[in-house]
C-alpha cells in the first residue's frame, strides 16, 4: 500500500510541473508584464502574485476594467488587498491555464469575441468565468488596502 501511495505522490508532483511547462508560455507573458510595469512580486502558493501602482492603472484601464487577471501562473492586482479578495478566484483561471496551456487565451479570447458579437456578456457569459464565480465571486466580500 506505500507503494501505492508513493506512485500516487509522483503523479501527482509530475502533473504539477507538466501544468507549469504547459501554462509557461502565459506565465512568461505574465512576468513580463509585470517587470514592464514595475510590480511588486510576492510567491504565494505556488503562484506569482504581483502589484503595484502601474499595474493597477493598466488593470483600471482595460476593455473590461478588472480588479485582477490571470496570466498562465502569474496573478496580476491592483493591490494586495485585491490578490487577497480575488485569490481563490483567479486560482480558478490558474487551474485553467494549467489544463489549456497556450489555447487558454485564444479560446478566453475567441468565446467571448463570439458572445460579445451576439450580443452576449463577453466576460460574465463567458464560460471560464463562470467556472471561477462558481467557485468564488470577490465581488461580494469587502476590500481592505494594503
Amino acid at each position: 500500500m506505500d507503494r501505492y501511495r508513493k506512485g500516487i505522490e509522483f503523479m501527482k508532483v509530475l502533473l504539477r510541473w507538466f501544468g507549469y511547462v504547459w501554462a509557461g508560455p502565459n506565465t512568461l507573458l505574465g512576468i513580463a508584464i509585470g517587470l514592464l510595469l514595475g510590480g511588486r512580486f510576492e510567491r504565494v502558493d505556488g503562484v506569482l502574485e504581483i502589484h503595484g501602482p502601474r499595474v493597477a492603472a493598466a488593470l483600471a484601464r482595460m476593455f473590461v476594467p478588472a480588479l485582477a487577471m490571470t496570466l498562465g501562473h502569474v496573478v496580476l492586482g491592483r493591490d494586495r488587498g485585491v490578490l487577497e479578495i480575488t485569490r481563490t478566484h483567479e486560482r480558478v483561471h490558474v487551474h485553467q491555464y494549467a489544463c489549456w496551456g497556450p489555447f487558454f487565451l485564444p479560446a478566453y479570447l475567441g468565446i467571448s469575441l463570439l458572445l460579445y458579437a451576439i450580443g452576449r456578456d463577453g466576460y460574465r457569459g463567458n464560460p471560464f468565468e463562470i467556472a471561477a464565480y462558481a467557485v468564488d465571486d470577490p465581488s461580494t466580500r469587502k476590500r481592505k488596502r494594503v
